[in-house]
């Protein structure tokens, strides 16, 4: 998760937010036992997984250089400058321009929840400045490469001998739901409903995790992908997962059509997610919509809308 996200998110708009129950610190407290409550509080704003151990991460490298028995009320400004410095100049081990960028992102966020929470008098990373680092923008497909690779899938799925409708389900999958390859994964078959003649088919996400129920969501598949499905069946005879091979497997699936599209990157699920995003974009979704279609939070829309919308600028 980027810094330009929480920049959005919690500098300005965090104190307008109905906020849990404050952490039973004050600024007594030593840095060792902000651990627990600082991730309770990430987990109660619905920070990713990753997000959390990254920022729990950074928080130890912090507590271990200003000492863990240190009280909070000591950690001013001056102390977390001697810190970025002493990551980038006098660590064994600098990290690099987009790492410093979240270690400055994590301070900002830990620092501004002890200050919303009345337990600092004022935030002492405020006054912090991001240096930007940029990631590149991730690839997407052109309409002219969906087109030609769904040419060929089409072909597989509907060969007289041996037909194989697993790469045609698998890319049109993820092309009309955006789904990540974890979820793809998690797909049972109990989760896919057929539709009906009013009703287009489509695909139940299931997460069992409370923290993460925000992301369940129901997506509506192409009209024709029940039949694909059944051509699918047919030949892999799954038993509960809708793939019931490891993600490596499927990724050979897609490494296969992008040599047979001669395309000069490989197909992933990455790109397929991101190509299905824009092509929702470009298609005027609403970006709420969008964003729940996608299973994202709040948090962490609007550095994920910002790339959408550059690579929605790009050619066709």
């Amino acid at each position: 998760m980027s810094a330009k996200q929480f920049e959005l998110f919690s500098l300005e708009n965090l104190k307008e937010l109905d906020l849990p129950k404050g952490p039973e610190l004050s600024v007594s407290s030593p840095l060792k036992d902000t651990f627990a409550p600082f991730k309770e509080y990430m987990e109660q704003k619905e920070f990713t997984g990753n997000t959390i151990r990254c920022f729990l991460s950074d928080m130890r490298l912090f507590v271990e250089f200003a000492g863990p028995t240190t009280p909070l009320s000591d950690c001013s400004t001056e102390m977390l400058r001697q810190f970025l410095h002493y990551l980038q100049e006098e660590r064994d081990a600098p990290c690099s321009p987009k790492t410093l960028d979240r270690r400055i992102t994590t301070l900002k966020v830990f620092f501004e929840w002890l200050a919303n929470y009345d337990i600092l008098p004022h935030d002492p990373a405020e006054a912090l400045e991001h240096r930007q680092a940029h990631s590149p923008l991730p690839h997407i497909l052109s309409e002219a490469q969906i087109e030609a690779i769904l040419s060929i899938t089409q072909a597989m799925r509907d060969a007289d001998e041996s037909p194989d409708a697993r790469p045609h389900l698998l890319i049109t999958l993820i092309l009309s739901t955006g789904i990540k390859k974890g979820e793809c994964m998690d797909i049972a078959l109990e989760h896919i409903d057929a539709g009906g003649p009013d009703t287009p088919p489509s695909v139940y996400i299931h997460y069992d995790e409370p923290r993460l129920l925000f992301k369940r969501r129901r997506l509506a598949l192409p009209e024709d992908w029940i039949d694909t499905l059944e051509t699918y069946l047919r030949r892999y005879q799954p038993q509960e997962k809708l793939f019931e091979c490891t993600a490596r497997n499927l990724e050979y699936v897609l490494h296969r059509i992008s040599d047979l599209a001669n395309l000069r990157r490989n197909i992933t699920f990455e790109m397929l997610r991101w190509t299905c995003a824009v092509r929702n974009y470009r298609e005027g979704m609403d970006e709420e919509r969008l964003r729940k279609r996608l299973g994202l939070s709040e948090i962490a829309w609007p550095d994920t809308l910002s790339t959408i919308q550059k690579l929605a600028e790009g050619p066709l």
